[in-house]
């Protein structure tokens, strides 16, 4: 039986398509959603696509193409000329094309695009005769030799811009619809020598050539840099690469009849329901994305068009019903008849995808599951970002000097800089960074990515700077015309004011406004809420928020726990959704005050009988504070860990501050000095710590102990539950955790007989030496629970220190020759490695011990896809810092709904 033929392109046109929406993997997301909207019966212009297999082909075979693929192009491109009545490049009924990529996840402004595909000095003539229209041709024209020379042959585009401005200048013309078809042709004859200036060669007036060429350039921008660094931001990862998209023109600058527009089936910024866009009427599609004029919104097209309007309005409604999620569309009229050119999820602030998901749930559009499934966990914690202190600016009288669009919401304030490259360069230096441009380009990504806030003199709601901005929940405010930027001189100047580079400016993202000055933040809504500042019923956010949160509680499985250690502290996290404490550090109750003084004096002791002197003192402190943390708990466990770092960092390490500590001690300075010399370590994390510290010191261990099991007793007669767990830190032997387990119940026994009163605890440990893990059926026999401490676990197993690292795991991480590791080891768990321990762990512990109960505690317990494995591992909770829990829980519930699945 004959091998079948594979297929690499895919027609559409017709109300007929090749393919459907669930090829997303082959035909990228538009062309997917090309064929998609072809068969449900909508306006697409006819074409094909070229598959991503195609083009993973073309990237690993020296930019060859797969055998056959040309010749299949060239098929549909010869049914495309019979369905379009044209001929590409053709001398009396020319077909023009666009030609664009797709990739299966969405990355917009990342890879290239070529528009009017097919012109030359022939059928530009043609053009002309069919449309009657020589200024439009000659337009098309020259925007074409302006996309292939930049995009398909490297010409620089700035070079293209210069001379179209020289002539605009010339004739004394601002805008490039004030161009006569003679202007324009002057502008196409400078081009065609800035083309051949730095290439070497004429244009290209072989229309077939053009078609290849523009592909290739498709295909080899999939690994340009900015859309390499774009899917390593935002971990698209498994990709094939782009599909190409070959459809025939239709064209928005045919005159005031004609237009074009971006929109979405709802606001990307808040989630309202309503109809959300701009358009530009007598314009191509790059025109509004790319910022170069300042567009309409789109309800200002129902005077325009009332009819194409409609049309609009009622194709959302088909989209949302068809996707059942907000639609980000892009359409062209031509000579008033609409053409849809796209369709795609919409990328969406934070606030929109709660309000979005939300609603749809309320009217039937989608289940509770599938709202929690796309809400993006990584995201979720951008719902308690701070906005600027109103207070502050009313107190001050501060005014706003102008106000763009409110692109992306959020409040944000920094020292402005006017390159991407100097943003990051002061972002690294610890600096607060406002991002200032006349337009963003996608070459801005790594500036945009560390700025606090991004602001535009040009472009709309969907410019560049507006989409990529709130995608990454970064605030915006865009198309601020007032500005007048001068990069040159690292200056601008707005309505009077002058700044330059390296002066403070505040931005609003939620309204729009800017401010000549430094603002504090305040806490979100949210968190306003939670703490007693605003009410409930004042915040559409939070109570979508307390919403979304039920389903999430329905779903997840996984217990959410927060490390926390002080009473504020707790009550936020329990507020936020805290299952309980994961994580009290006992250490961190050590500071300030009196008790620093305390701690020294017991470090500074010479026996037993002087430590247990200045630990008498630290007790009625430790006690107070547990007690004040049960209390918040209402309740919920609680997991306190005993005194873990090493003696040595209580005590000061400069020459002023041992001669203050020696007088209030009342010994020398020399002692101090002795004393800190006998216990610095060359290796302290892994030296004299952990649980080392309560068998060399057991009055230490009986002090924490006790005022731990004091502080439950206290609070219970108080008539509030209570459950106090005490972990044990660093044990990597069993014998070390029955020592400290002995010596922790004979306090605990003697502390029952002497208040007359018993609770409920449990004595555990935590595992983060790789030895424990290994050994972990052994540990269990004795130990309640088991809490993996990721942080140091991972330190030891990969053999990296946290604080020493970063100088060559970045390359480790993100250099995409090499990629040792997915990810940060420190940020997501390395399943490989470590992942191995935990699970090793757990089902070791579980063997001696089926009722033991399984915890994570360090850092990687509020990140989304090492929860995934933790859940899949089948831990009982995860423990994160208290603003992580909300993203915790989420991820929690996301992880139950994909093991669900698997089971199915």
């Amino acid at each position: 039986m004959a091998k079948k033929k594979p297929k690499y392109v895919y027609f559409f046109g017709s109300g007929e398509a090749d393919g459907t929406s669930q090829m997303k993997d082959i035909l990228g997301g538009k062309g997917a959603n090309l064929a998609e909207m072809t068969s449900i019966g909508l306006p697409v212009p006819p074409g094909f696509t070229i598959s991503t297999e195609a083009c993973a082909y073309y990237s690993a075979n020296k930019e060859t193409y797969p055998e056959g693929m040309r010749e299949e192009v060239l098929e549909n491109l010869a049914k495309l000329e019979r369905l379009m009545g044209a001929k590409l490049g053709d001398s009396e009924n020319p077909l023009l094309v666009s030609v664009r990529s797709g990739a299966a996840s969405s990355m917009p402004g990342m890879m290239d695009t070529i528009l009017n595909l097919g012109l030359t000095p022939t059928s530009v003539q043609a053009l002309i005769a069919k449309t009657n229209n020589a200024r439009f041709a000659w337009d098309s024209y020259r925007r074409f030799i302006q996309m292939f020379g930049d995009v398909v042959m490297g010409v620089p585009h700035h070079e293209f811009e210069r001379a179209l401005q020289d002539v605009k200048d010339s004739v004394g013309k601002s805008l490039d619809t004030d161009l006569s078809s003679e202007n324009l042709q002057e502008v196409i004859v400078r081009y065609e020598r800035i083309y051949k200036r730095f290439t070497g060669e004429s244009f290209p007036t072989d229309p077939i050539d053009q078609l290849f060429k523009a592909t290739n350039a498709v295909f080899h921008s999939w690994n340009n840099e900015r859309a390499k660094k774009y899917r390593q931001m935002n971990d698209i990862r498994g990709l094939l690469g782009t599909a190409v998209n070959i459809q025939s023109m239709v064209y928005g600058n045919m005159g005031d009849t004609s237009g074009t527009g971006v929109a979405f089936t709802r606001d990307p910024s808040t989630g309202e329901n309503k109809f959300y866009g701009e358009y530009l009427m007598n314009a191509q599609g790059e025109d509004v994305v790319a910022g170069i004029r300042t567009p309409k919104t789109i309800e200002t097209l129902r005077d325009v068009n009332p009819e194409v309007y409609q049309q609009l309005v009622d194709i959302r409604s088909i989209l949302e019903n068809h996707y059942h999620d907000m639609q980000d569309v892009e359409f062209t009229i031509q000579e008033g008849k609409l053409y849809m050119l796209q369709t795609r999820n919409g990328k969406r602030t934070i606030f929109s995808w709660l309000k979005t998901q939300v609603d749809m749930v309320n009217e039937g559009l989608i289940t509770k599951e599938i709202a929690v499934s796309r809400v993006p966990s990584g995201e979720f914690g951008k719902l308690f970002a701070p906005v600027l202190d109103t207070k502050s600016i009313r107190d001050q009288g501060l005014e706003e000097v102008t106000r763009g669009l409110n692109a992306s919401p959020g409040g944000a304030s920094g020292q402005i800089y006017f390159t991407a490259a100097k943003a990051e360069e002061m972002a690294a230096e610890g600096k607060d960074v406002i991002l200032v441009r006349s337009e963003t380009s996608p070459e801005d990504i790594g500036g945009m990515a560390v700025a606090k806030g991004v602001v535009t003199s040009r472009g709309g709601m969907t410019s560049h700077a507006a989409v990529v901005a709130r995608g990454m929940g970064c605030p915006c405010v865009s198309g601020a015309g007032e500005l007048h930027i001068n990069e040159t001189k690292k200056t601008l100047e707005v309505n009077g004011h002058r700044l330059s580079e390296g002066d403070y400016m505040s931005i609003d993202g939620f309204t729009g406004a800017i401010y000549a000055t430094k603002i504090p933040v305040r806490s979100s809504e949210i968190v306003q809420v939670l703490n007693g500042n605003m009410k409930e019923s004042e915040s559409s956010i939070f109570q979508n928020y307390k919403i979304f949160m039920g389903y999430v509680n329905e779903l997840k499985t996984l217990g959410v726990y927060a490390n926390a250690d002080s009473p504020n502290d707790t009550k936020m996290a329990v507020a936020l959704g805290a299952e309980g404490i994961g994580l009290c550090r006992t250490e961190h109750m050590f500071f300030g005050g009196n008790r620093i003084m305390s701690i020294r004096k017991m470090i500074l002791a010479n026996n037993v009988v002087e430590r247990e002197k200045a630990l008498a003192e630290l007790l009625p402190m430790q006690r107070g504070d547990f007690e004040a943390i049960f209390i918040e708990l209402h309740g919920r466990p609680a997991t306190v860990r005993l005194l873990d770092p090493p003696l040595h960092e209580f005590l000061p390490n400069d020459h002023t501050s041992r001669h203050e500590l020696a007088l209030q001690m009342g010994i020398t300075v020399e002692e101090v000095a002795q004393k800190s010399s006998s216990l610095h370590e060359f290796n302290p994390m892994l030296g004299f710590r952990g649980c080392r510290l309560a068998i060399i010191y057991p009055e230490i261990l009986r002090m924490q102990v006790r005022a731990i099991i004091e502080a439950a007793i206290n609070v219970k007669r108080k008539g509030i539950l209570v459950h106090p767990e005490i972990m044990i830190p660093l044990v990597g032997n069993y014998k070390e955790f029955v020592f400290c387990k002995k010596v922790a119940l004979e306090v605990i026994e003697k502390i029952f007989e002497e208040q007359g009163m018993h609770v409920e605890y449990k004595i555990g440990t935590m595992i983060e030496v790789p030895r424990a893990a290994i050994t972990a059926d052994e540990i269990a026999k004795e130990a309640e629970f088991f809490s993996f401490g990721t942080n140091d676990l991972t330190q030891m197993a990969c053999g990296f220190s946290r604080d020493d690292a970063a100088s060559f795991l970045g390359p480790y991480v993100n250099d995409i020759d090499k990629q040792f590791y997915d990810y940060d080891p420190f940020a997501t768990i390395d399943i490989d490695g470590v992942g191995k321990l935990v699970d090793m762990a757990s089902k070791l512990g579980r063997s001696t011990n089926p009722n033991i109960k399984l915890g994570i505690c360090g850092e990687h317990g509020g990140d989304p896809k090492s929860i995934a494995f933790f859940n899949q591992v089948g831990l009982n909770y995860v423990s994160c810092s208290p603003f992580r829990v909300p993203i915790a829980r989420l991820a929690a519930a996301q992880a139950a709904l994909i093991a669900k699945d698997s089971k199915k």
